[in-house]
């Protein structure tokens, strides 16, 4: 597995990086909200359905799906576990609902941003969950939707009202922000760089 500036491999990095460890904080708070039959979509080399599952049993499985099969290969060898599966697929494919089913908890960390059509995105995701189905995804901020950045793999960075205008489908949208390692409600005196909603649709709208 070779490691590049968008695709996050622990043991190929020091422990210490920062990347790495703001990367783990986003999982380690999604543990906080995951139950049921989890989706990590778009999950790389596995890392973080490990930190899901871990001393976790409220999660009876995770799914991780990632277009990359080299990335799942990875996973399979390195994060394999009881109540793990991986799989690759494409997020954007309208077929994935249909071949990978429904969940009780979705997780979409740092894909977003990657991904010109983000509504068909977002859509596939509302689609793969489960009634009271709950959605943790993140993204950092920026200077507007589709407006060219310095981070030349994406086609967006979102100002918050923007990202929050494309959750609007789900009942509730609470989100928190992060800086380094630290996910929080939000102060005026910070300055975050990353947004994390957590978004929930009731039974009835399923």
């Amino acid at each position: 597995m070779i490691l590049t500036e968008e695709r996050v491999v622990p043991k190929l990095m020091n422990p210490k990086s920062g990347i790495l460890m703001e990367h783990i904080a986003r999982y380690q708070f999604a543990r906080m909200f995951a139950s049921g039959r989890v989706l990590d979509i778009a999950c790389g080399v596995g890392y973080g359905t490990a930190i899901l599952l871990k001393s976790n049993p409220q999660i009876s499985t995770v799914v991780g799906v990632d277009i990359n099969k080299d990335a799942i290969d990875y996973a399979k060898e390195h994060y394999n576990d009881a109540r793990a599966m991986y799989v690759a697929g494409d997020a954007m494919a309208e077929s994935l609902p249909d071949e990978i089913g429904r969940f009780d908890t979705v997780v979409s960390f740092e894909t977003i941003e990657h991904l010109q059509n983000d509504e068909l995105f977002i859509a596939n995701l509302y689609k793969m969950m489960k009634p009271d189905g709950t959605l943790i995804i993140s993204t950092p901020f920026g200077k507007g939707r589709g407006i060219p950045c310095s981070n030349p793999f994406h086609v967006h960075q979102y100002k918050e009202p923007e990202f929050a205008e494309l959750l609007n489908c789900f009942d509730t949208v609470d989100m928190y922000y992060q800086l380094d390692e630290m996910i929080e409600k939000g102060t005026q005196d910070k300055k975050y760089y990353l947004m994390v909603a957590v978004c929930t649709i009731k039974a009835k709208d399923v």
